[in-house]
């Protein structure tokens, strides 16, 4: 067993002001982080460091950014093959292939604050959705974006005029108050905020349970009305998008702008132990053991950080997580059904289809230029359903919404099988953990604030922060 000792000299601050070295990336080149000759991937023995993180997704990315901000030294290591946890894009055919459905919401107060939206070329969805029910399509659009959309949808059957008229009422009620008193307010589950707001069960089960549903991968609306109300206020202030160059591209991002040498991919963290020094010591499973002396910040997902710190006290799973399956379709272009960057829902609360979009309506770049991509979610892993099953499911289910014809032509590209795909947070919950587990020992990660992209980025920054105030290295 080799030990590897990350000594940082508590007499020789000099690391406080060092100017870490930049360098260039470009992920165009694969789905993954390509190593060059100025990449953070590529130094063969982990430097000296200050801080080990365990898992490069957005919450670890999030914690290495706040440190690096700081200039203190650390080591972020990654168990696969590429930075971003869940939030990964893969080329298939040319296409791109987001593993599951991911929107990015520009509102996200954390990610206005750490990611540069110029450079991700973010490509905007219609704001409303087109909802399939009755055996066609009827559309629910924001009126202060698509306002005669919205006055030529008041009358169709996907809610009454008062359940449209709430919508407007529970904008503004979101809108008045501050981040902090959503995620801190008394909750309930959602499904009874929506009843208790005055919300019909049509315009329940035809619009929110398939769009909130699929947003939290939870048709039954039970996640916390804490996470439903931030939600709707970031609706109100931003815009569904998705980044050019995929999902992955803000993960990039993000690594992109990290010291050359402090990503080490392909390095999986069995194990953390404090020995008598309170220096913990991370166990790779090549063998190595690597220690530091300022602490450990663990941002795998949930799963995973109660199997790494067992015995420990850290998080304990009590709920099932939310999971989900993605299928990708391609199709020619030009037999498109539809040219709208929109969010197709199932409103008829019949099969196994939750959502669909057309990828290449909203980002061209999603496919290649004779071809379109078509994107499916369902709720649920389907355990004991073949990919095949599901493929002639969804072509079956859906040829009933475009036609037997059009849909018939589709060509299955993947299927994704997503058994963590989010935290369940259903009551109670408590979005603002403390992140210290004990001295030298600290967790981040969505499960510990919002299922968001925005509460991993919050999650990682203040396990950064808890660490910093725990070693005095910033201030209270």
């Amino acid at each position: 067993m080799t030990i590897i000792t990350l000594s940082l000299p508590c007499t020789n601050p000099s690391f406080l002001s060092s100017t870490p070295k930049r360098f260039r990336f470009n992920p165009q080149s694969s789905p993954q982080l390509s190593p060059t000759p100025s990449s953070p991937l590529q130094t063969p023995s982990p430097p000296k460091t200050g801080v080990i993180i365990i898992g490069a997704g957005l919450a670890g990315l999030a914690a290495a950014t706040h440190l690096n901000s700081h200039n203190i030294p650390f080591l972020l290591l990654e168990a696969s093959d590429a930075v971003g946890g869940r939030v990964r894009t893969d080329i298939v055919d040319g296409f791109l292939l987001d593993r599951g459905f991911q929107i990015f919401i520009t509102a996200y107060p954390e990610a206005q604050k750490l990611l540069n939206y110029q450079s991700l070329n973010l490509r905007k969805f219609y704001s409303g959705a087109r909802i399939f029910y009755d055996g066609q399509f009827h559309t629910v659009a924001d009126p202060l974006r698509h306002f005669w959309d919205s006055a030529k949808s008041l009358t169709n059957p996907i809610g009454s005029l008062v359940d449209k008229l709430l919508i407007g009422s529970t904008r503004i009620r979101v809108l008045t108050k501050s981040d902090e008193e959503i995620l801190t307010a008394e909750e309930v589950p959602t499904i009874d905020l929506l009843k208790k707001l005055g919300f019909s069960d049509s315009i329940i089960g035809k619009f929110f349970r398939p769009f909130f549903g699929g947003i939290f991968f939870d048709p039954e609306l039970e996640t916390t009305s804490r996470l439903f109300d931030f939600i709707f206020k970031c609706l109100a202030l931003g815009d569904n998008t998705l980044p050019e160059k995929g999902i992955s591209a803000i993960p990039e991002q993000l690594a992109a702008r990290l010291p050359s040498g402090s990503i080490l991919l392909n390095s999986k963290a069995v194990s953390v132990d404090l020995d008598d020094s309170e220096s913990p010591r991370v166990r790779l499973q090549n063998g190595e053991v690597l220690r530091s002396e300022l602490g450990v910040i663990v941002a795998v997902e949930e799963p995973a950080a109660v199997q790494l710190l067992a015995g420990r006290s850290g998080p304990l799973p009590k709920k099932p997580a939310r999971s989900t399956v993605c299928l990708y379709f391609s199709a020619n272009r030009g037999q498109i059904p539809v040219s709208d960057p929109v969010l197709f829902l199932n409103g008829s609360g019949k099969g196994i289809v939750n959502n669909m979009f057309f990828a290449t309506n909203v980002a061209p770049s999603y496919g290649p230029p004779d071809k379109g991509l078509v994107s499916v979610s369902l709720i649920g892993v389907f355990e004991g359903v073949s990919d095949e099953e599901l493929v002639g499911k969804v072509v079956q289910e859906l040829s009933g919404w475009f036609g037997e014809k059009v849909v018939g032509e589709w060509k299955h590209l993947r299927t994704y099988r997503i058994g963590f795909a989010q935290p369940n947070q259903c009551p109670p919950t408590d979005l603002k953990k403390n992140q210290r587990i004990e001295s030298g020992l600290f967790l981040c990660g969505d499960y510990l604030t919002s299922a968001t992209f925005d509460g991993a980025l919050v999650s990682g920054r203040r396990a950064a922060e808890s660490l910093l105030r725990d070693r005095a290295l910033s201030p209270v």
